[in-house]
């Protein structure tokens, strides 16, 4: 399995609504959102180990991409300004923002905290 790619509409129905005016995730389990884009040379490097993640991950983490060009709106509700970002949501609390590729290690102790 592969991670997720997002659309709007996807955000919406997995993640969270974009017409409210606090925050409500609506996902069954926490969940890690990549926003990338395909120009992106780090963002080509993390690909991978998003994908190896996601499949080693299933059934305990949802994990999405979004691409910034294609989604500029969900983009900008998260301000990124820098890609690759990595946006962390627990199931209950804030999301965690992380920018720049880290390594598969680094991402799977986020992950694991998120889950315990």
């Amino acid at each position: 399995m592969t991670a997720i790619h997002l659309t709007k509409g996807g955000f919406e129905r997995r993640v969270a609504s974009l017409n409210q005016s606090e925050w409500k995730f609506v996902g069954e389990r926490p969940a890690l959102l990549d926003f990338y884009a395909s120009w992106c040379g780090p963002c080509k490097m993390l690909s991978p180990v998003i994908d190896e993640l996601a499949d080693e991950y299933q059934g305990k983490v949802d994990i999405y991409k979004v691409n910034v060009d294609e989604e500029q709106e969900l983009a900008e509700l998260f301000s990124i300004r820098t890609i690759p970002t990595l946006i962390f949501i627990p199931l209950t609390g804030e999301p965690q923002r992380v920018m720049g590729a880290r390594p598969k290690a680094e991402l799977r102790q986020m992950l694991d905290a998120m889950i315990k």
